[in-house]
C-alpha cells in the first residue's frame, strides 16, 4: 500500500548552469558501468522513478540505493559496478535509484522520489534495506525519518557511506580536514546545499536528518573516512542514533578518502567495508 508520507509540496527550481551541466556529462563519461561477472543489470521503474536494477539471481530482499553527488551530480549508471558488486556479495537485489538532481528540483523532490521507490519496493513483500553514499547517504537516512514520520515500515536496516547528514555545513573537520579530503570540501558543500535547499532552513530534518527525532530507527551501519570533512557528519549521527536507541555499527577508518568503498575498489579496506555491508544486510533480513 501506499502511505501518506505527509512531506512538503514539490517546487519548481532554476536550471543548471552551464558549468554544472558539463560537469555532469563529464561525470558520466568518466564513470564507465562494467556490471560484474553473474550480475544482470536493468532499467526498470520504481514507483514510477527511473533505476537499474542489479540482480545476482536467486535473491529475497532487496537493496534501494541513493547514489551520491551533493544532490546536484550524478547518474544511476555511475554506480553499477558498485551495485553490481554490492549485489552479488550480498546476495540481494541492488535497485539504483535515478532520483532527480537540483537545482531543477529542488528539496524535497529527491525525497519524493526515495518515498514512491520504497512504497512500490515494500509492496513486494520482501525485506528492504536503504542504502547510499555522501548525499545519499543524507537521502537515506531522510527516507527513514519520513518512515517514522508517516507511520511506514521503517526498512531493515540502513547503510550510509560517507553520509551528508547536516546541511548546515558547520562541521569542525570541514577545517580540519580540508588538506587530506580530495574529493569534497566546504565550497562544494555550499553550492550543493544551496542548490538543493533553495531557500529551505538547512535545519530542517528532513533535509539534514542529524536534527530529527530519531527514536525508532531502525538498524544502522555507518562508514566514514578518517582524511574526509564529513568525518564529523557521520560520527555525529552515530552519536545520535545509538543514544536514541538505535543498534549502530560503526566504521570510522583512519587514512580513507569520502566514500571511499565505492570509489576506491581495489583497497583492502574497501572489500571489508563491502563484506561487512553484506553481513549486516543478512544480519537484518534473515528471517
Amino acid at each position: 500500500m501506499a502511505y501518506d508520507w505527509a512531506l512538503p509540496a514539490t517546487r519548481e527550481g532554476t536550471p543548471a548552469d552551464d558549468d554544472l551541466v558539463a560537469r555532469r556529462a563529464g561525470a558520466v563519461a568518466w564513470q564507465q558501468p562494467v556490471p560484474p561477472e553473474g550480475v544482470t543489470c536493468t532499467d526498470v521503474t520504481r514507483g514510477g522513478v527511473a533505476a537499474i536494477e542489479c540482480d545476482p539471481g536467486g535473491t529475497s530482499s532487496t537493496v534501494l540505493y541513493l547514489h551520491g553527488g551533493g544532490y546536484r551530480l550524478g547518474a544511476a549508471s555511475m554506480w553499477v559496478t558498485f551495485g553490481g558488486r554490492f549485489a552479488r556479495e550480498a546476495s540481494a537485489r541492488v535497485d539504483v535509484l535515478e532520483y532527480r538532481l537540483a537545482p531543477e528540483h529542488p528539496f524535497p523532490a529527491a525525497l519524493h522520489d526515495a518515498t514512491a521507490a520504497y512504497d512500490e519496493l515494500v509492496a513486494e513483500g520482501r525485506p528492504v534495506v536503504v542504502a547510499g553514499d555522501s548525499a545519499g547517504g543524507g537521502l537515506a537516512a531522510a527516507l527513514t525519518v519520513a518512515c517514522l514520520r508517516s507511520g511506514a515500515p521503517v526498512p531493515a536496516g540502513v547503510i550510509m557511506i560517507s553520509p551528508w547528514v547536516d546541511l548546515t555545513a558547520n562541521a569542525g573537520t570541514y577545517e580540519s580536514r580540508a588538506a587530506t579530503d580530495t574529493m569534497f570540501s566546504l565550497d562544494a558543500a555550499r553550492e550543493g546545499a544551496g542548490l538543493y535547499l533553495q531557500g529551505v532552513d538547512a535545519n530542517d530534518p528532513l533535509a539534514s536528518p542529524v536534527f530529527a527525532d530519531l527514536a525508532g530507527f531502525p538498524p544502522a551501519l555507518l562508514f566514514a573516512g578518517g582524511d574526509e570533512v564529513l568525518l564529523a557528519d557521520g560520527i555525529e549521527l552515530a552519536s545520535r542514533l545509538a543514544l536514541a536507541g538505535t543498534t549502530v555499527e560503526a566504521h570510522l577508518v583512519a587514512g580513507m578518502q569520502h566514500v571511499w568503498p565505492t570509489m576506491q575498489a581495489e583497497l583492502p579496506e574497501s572489500e571489508r567495508a563491502l563484506a561487512a555491508m553484506a553481513r549486516f544486510v543478512d544480519d537484518v533480513t534473515r528471517a
